[in-house]
């Protein structure tokens, strides 16, 4: 596409646009556009670039002005960032969806029989097929819930399990996120935001909606309680948090209320909160506070964010506790790499989605060789987050990857390994023109009624060029998922 004579406009364009080799979710090759995209593109190539520039910040801009920020802590101090959004879409065609909501039920049922197993009767443990030393030394294994049987005998009600696709184009499990997913409010702000930048060719495509979202939660929650018309809160930590701006979102989406912990008392056997019309019954608590913060009593005695004696309430069956207290064993990033056994074991099946080749420190072979080849590979703390407690080995310094050999040697238990990969890239506006990002994609699972995948999720872009970290605390973005029927 040529300047025209004069000030006219030049149309945006993808001609210049570069794969690069990598697999790209948009081209199957610089000249040739995947189906589910076409649409898009065919749209997007009739408007001028200062239009498309335009709408991508007034996207930025609606953002800012509605307050959906995150809080990232830094050498002692708090700062409030935006996560970026960049307009393209991440489009994923129903055919592949299907397979991707089918791996993801599978995934979660036998997680959940897995949690079940572990804190009661122990049966994968006492096979061998887990190693007991595993569970019992792992940070997140709650003594406290052996012999606990939740509500309808749900673990996991709330999953974000990420996504990425290697060179191959292979979709693949990193890793699961159980105890307190974060992210799911800039799936939902995200789509209305794409629906006021590209309102015709989400209606032309055939997109699936995500924005019933807060009432599939809802539903969710109340399935959980065991009496009818139940009392549901959503339990913060406070505004302090780096995912409050979630936890009001989610409540007023609801339409429940959004507590802290001086806001409920145990009180004659059941938590209660205060209201201005005296103590009011909880049924059910959407808790957005980790395990052993929950209750000073129980677990961590310095807790200042937790309820007195709520565990105790919800082991005699009293409260529901979404997600249950101890799901974080299954969010050690060693157990991880023992889901596909897990699947075979309570299910009899393949897993659907594979995970990352992974190799396991405290194997004396896996360790051995990890030593040695550290900087091709990705090592990862057993449960650290947000992409904290990891050495990337290609982009490491020899004194890191030393460093890092030192930890693995003395506690190899915490560490497991992963190959580099080069993950998926979708376009984004950078400057005038598009160019490639990598991506992963969080989906988000709600277990009530049955497995419900919300067909889309967060995709996560890592916005600085080159980089394969899409964490938003580490300088990443986000971008709307585009599911079509």
């Amino acid at each position: 596409m040529t300047q025209s004579q004069g000030q006219a406009s030049v149309n945006f364009s993808f001609s210049d646009y570069q794969t690069e080799n990598f697999f790209d979710e948009m081209f199957v090759n610089e000249s040739q556009v995947r189906d589910g995209y076409a649409p898009f593109q065919q749209r997007v190539e009739q408007l001028t670039r200062e239009d498309l520039i335009g709408r991508q910040h007034a996207a930025e801009r609606a953002l800012m002005s509605m307050g959906i920020t995150f809080n990232v802590y830094s050498e002692g101090e708090g700062t409030e960032r935006i996560m970026p959004i960049d307009i393209i879409p991440r489009v994923i065609e129903s055919a592949e969806w299907n397979r991707l909501e089918a791996g993801l039920i599978q995934r979660i049922k036998a997680i959940n029989m897995f949690l079940d197993d572990v804190y009661n009767e122990q049966r994968i443990l006492n096979d061998g097929v887990v190693p007991r030393d595993l569970i019992e030394s792992s940070k997140s294994f709650l003594p406290g819930c052996l012999g606990v049987r939740p509500p309808k005998g749900i673990w996991c009600h709330i999953t974000g399990t990420d996504l990425i696709r290697g060179d191959d184009g292979t979709m693949m499990v990193l890793e699961d996120n159980l105890r307190c997913p974060s992210g799911v409010s800039y799936m939902l702000e995200n789509r209305e935001l794409i629906k006021q930048t590209f309102p015709e060719v989400l209606t032309q495509t055939g997109v699936r909606p995500v924005s019933d979202y807060p009432t599939r939660l809802l539903q969710m929650l109340q399935f959980i309680a065991d009496r009818p018309n139940p009392t549901v809160v959503v339990l913060t930590p406070g505004i302090y948090n780096s995912a409050y701006f979630e936890h009001s979102y989610l409540a007023q989406q609801m339409g429940v209320e959004l507590v802290e912990a001086r806001d409920l008392v145990v009180s004659g056997g059941y938590v209660k909160m205060r209201t201005t019309k005296g103590f009011q019954i909880v049924d059910v608590i959407y808790r957005r506070i980790d395990d052993t913060f929950l209750d000073p009593k129980a677990f961590n005695p310095d807790s200042m964010i937790g309820v007195p004696g709520i565990f105790e309430v919800y082991k005699k069956g009293r409260v529901a506790l979404a997600n249950a207290p101890g799901t974080g064993v299954a969010d050690d990033k060693v157990i991880y790499a023992y889901v596909p056994r897990i699947i075979k074991y309570y299910l009899g099946e393949e897993a659907i989605i594979p995970n990352v080749q992974t190799y396991i420190c405290r194997e004396e072979e896996d360790c051995k060789y990890v030593l040695e080849n550290i900087e091709q590979l990705v090592v990862k703390e057993a449960n650290e987050a947000g992409g904290y407690g990891m050495l990337i080995g290609p982009k490491a310094t020899p004194e890191e990857h030393e460093l890092f050999r030192k930890k693995i040697q003395e506690n190899p238990r915490n560490y497991i390994a992963q190959p580099t990969i080069s993950l998926s890239r979708v376009p984004c506006i950078v400057g005038d023109h598009a160019e490639g990002r990598h991506v992963d994609l969080r989906p988000y699972i709600l277990y009530g009624d049955g497995v419900n995948v919300i067909p889309g999720g967060l995709t996560r872009v890592a916005l600085r060029k080159g980089s394969l970290v899409v964490n938003s605390s580490q300088g990443g973005g986000g971008k709307d998922t585009w599911v079509l029927y």
